[in-house]
């Protein structure tokens, strides 16, 4: 390999080479572009994709929510106790089975959507991307996401080719 050849590949190692970073710095950019929006709403970021999924369910199980969210319960279940508490969901045991817990939006909660329907909007606005850029990118993440999934095996297990 000569030193011309050896000079045009990139450096695998080099930070703003890697997929990991720029995924993390932009999940980090635009979570922090949410927080003045959702402030008006009085919800964090994590407490409007739990709205989110009950507004469109309107009621979940709190197993639903995680699976929905990909979230634990150790991380979900101090989200819900928040939302509980500014009287947004209530949370019961379900009637056909107490092992499981039901969250349900309250009549404050479900309308708190009217005001939920200009965020996406105007994150759109901060972003300065449009609806089809913003598809775009939904979508090659929504395969990253796909492909992460598959490619990583149980500890011992030989990776899928």
């Amino acid at each position: 390999m000569t030193a011309a050849t050896h000079d045009a590949e990139p450096d695998l190692l080099a930070l703003d080479q890697q997929v990991c970073f720029a995924l993390a710095v932009a999940a980090r950019s635009v979570i922090a572009l949410y927080r003045p929006v959702l402030e008006p709403l009085g919800l964090t970021h994590p407490q409007y994709l739990v709205m989110l999924a009950l507004w469109q369910h309107r009621r979940l199980s709190v197993k639903e929510i995680g699976g929905l969210l990909q979230l634990d319960s150790g991380t979900l279940s101090p989200l819900l106790k928040r939302l509980v508490s500014t009287g947004l969901v209530t949370k019961a045991r379900d009637d056909r089975d107490e092992r499981v817990v039901v969250v349900e939006l309250t009549e404050r909660g479900a309308a708190l959507r009217e005001q939920a329907l200009a965020v996406p909007r105007a994150v759109m606005a901060r972003l300065g991307m449009d609806v089809g850029d913003l598809v775009a990118l939904r979508d090659s993440l929504t395969s990253v996401i796909a492909a992460a999934t598959v490619a990583v095996p149980p500890p011992g297990e030989p990776r899928q080719t």
